[in-house]
């Protein structure tokens, strides 16, 4: 009996030591990351030297973390790494026509991991295993079509097409990792380049060949996305990328990860995927996993069966924050964390405005309008839940689709975050138009407080508690957007005003 007990007790240690990483320092120092790169970044070959030269810039905002778009090899120059060819080629070998990747060279990335680290800037990787792209040669593979709204039903008998499934890595050959990718290693593609016929999605047959399960419902079965479906079920292939993440995660000194595409990927793959990663690293390295469905119990689903080993991005809190800005000012302000990730799981919750896939001309467009951005940063950055991530192309602007940087809408959020929101936190979600909330700071953080109201409609005011601490203190809005003040009366109430379609964050300055 004291042994089973001794076993448990053992068992619990390794459960809190396997918690992400940045869970208990995150409520202590407010971190934030940033999404370091938009879809259309420039095809330059500077980006790891912008990073390195804007290091010291982003700690001073209180960037605490960036992460890194997709570092390697990809189908072409000019792929944002997404298409992924060789995991291993960080802009080191000549494949593909080039030698750096879209990015830069693996000496300009180390460079700049290297500023951020003096920094005091922890550092994610981007992870994509789901699939593989730009492969090196065909080869014929016995296949069947599956409907590609069901893709449990099978709509033809099995032959053979030529798949893109051979990679042999030429310019690299050996190095890092001996493993060349064959079509046994895959589930399916969506080309069969014997015929070139589009809009088809082929499951591969042989021994012991299926789908992967569990993954996403949608589509009968989600496992396949696009290019060569990695087959997660392969003893090989799971090798492999566990020694990858290990090889990748010590050859930038990562402090954490962001992994792609986890619906599609069998769940308890990138369970395990991670802690032996976290296991063979002897560090507890911080995950978030991109499961893009705007459905909180398909998201709580994931965590359940990934044993609440990461977190997620609360895509859910994303729509919510689309569909306010696109209400008209008629979006029902009260409901705005309703169904979110924040709400319910809020230490499990890395919440975002937009990234690369909802920018304007993605797949899954669904951009934030430019009025309601400084609302949603403000949710995202002032609140005491959730793990707040900055993108890159509303800090900076994206050129491409001729939208503005927000960077001076954004500075007083972050300022905000790094000096103010600290302690209990109040909120008054109790009205249509005009939601607030309060922290009243704490001990550890000399003059720390706020209060943020925000409007999606003509504007008003709110009497909101912020601690008898504050009595008689005269606080500003820190974002400018109202230039009176407001006096904390006696008793740490006041009544704070806001602008109609306008966010408000008002502190002891």
């Amino acid at each position: 009996m004291w042994k089973k007990g001794f076993s448990v007790f053992l068992a619990a240690l390794l459960l809190i030591s396997l918690l992400p990483a940045n869970k208990s320092a995150q409520a202590a120092d407010n971190g934030t990351m940033m999404q370091y790169f938009e879809w259309y970044v420039p095809n330059d070959g500077n980006h790891w030297n912008r990073l390195q030269n804007d290091a010291a810039n982003l700690k001073s905002k209180g960037i605490t973390a960036v992460w890194l778009p997709p570092a390697w090899k990809g189908t072409q120059q000019n792929d944002v790494g997404y298409g992924a060819y060789d995991l291993y080629d960080l802009g080191e070998f000549n494949q593909k026509g080039t030698v750096r990747t879209k990015y830069g060279t693996k000496a300009q990335l180390q460079s700049a991991i290297t500023a951020l680290k003096n920094n005091g800037i922890q550092v994610y990787g981007d992870v994509v295993m789901n699939h593989k792209g730009g492969a090196d040669a065909t080869e014929t593979v016995r296949a069947v079509e599956v409907n590609p709204s069901n893709r449990n039903q099978e709509i033809s008998g099995e032959y053979d097409i030529q798949a893109w499934t051979k990679f042999d890595f030429p310019g690299r050959g050996n190095t890092y990792s001996s493993f060349k990718w064959r079509w046994y290693h895959f589930d399916g593609s969506d080309w069969d380049q014997s015929r070139q016929l589009a809009n088809r999605i082929y499951k591969f047959r042989g021994t012991g060949k299926a789908w992967d399960w569990e993954v996403d419902s949608e589509n009968g079965n989600y496992d396949y996305l696009m290019y060569a479906d990695v087959d997660m079920d392969h003893p090989d292939v799971v090798n492999e990328l566990r020694n990858w993440g290990t090889w990748y995660a010590n050859t930038l000194n990562l402090d954490g990860f962001r992994i792609d595409a986890v619906k599609h990927i069998k769940y308890s793959f990138t369970r395990d995927w991670l802690t032996s990663v976290r296991n063979a690293r002897g560090k507890n390295m911080f995950a978030v996993a991109e499961f893009w469905k705007n459905d909180l119990g398909a998201l709580e689903n994931y965590l359940t069966k990934t044993s609440w080993n990461h977190s997620v991005f609360d895509v859910p809190l994303h729509y919510n924050l689309f569909n306010a800005s696109n209400g008209g000012g008629n979006y029902d302000m009260r409901n705005i964390l309703n169904g979110t990730v924040m709400q319910k799981h809020p230490t499990h919750a890395v919440t975002f405005v937009d990234n690369h896939d909802s920018q304007p001309s993605q797949a899954l467009q669904s951009f934030v309008q430019g009025w309601f951005k400084p609302l949603a940063y403000a949710l995202i950055l002032t609140r005491q839940q959730g793990y707040p991530s900055v993108f890159y192309g509303d800090y900076y602007g994206i050129p491409n689709n001729n939208v503005p940087s927000f960077k001076s809408k954004i500075d007083p959020l972050l300022e905000a975050r790094q000096k103010y929101a600290y302690g209990t936190q109040r909120d008054y979600f109790d009205h249509h138009d005009i939601i607030g909330f309060t922290r009243e700071g704490d001990a550890a953080h000399a003059g720390s407080g706020l209060a943020t109201i925000m409007s999606d409609g003509p504007g008003g005011t709110k009497r909101m508690f912020v601690g008898t601490s504050k009595a008689n203190q005269v606080w500003r809005d820190i974002t400018g957007n109202r230039t009176d003040t407001v006096t904390i009366s006696s008793d740490g109430w006041a009544t704070f005003p806001v602008n109609g379609g306008s966010v408000s964050v008002w502190v002891k300055r």
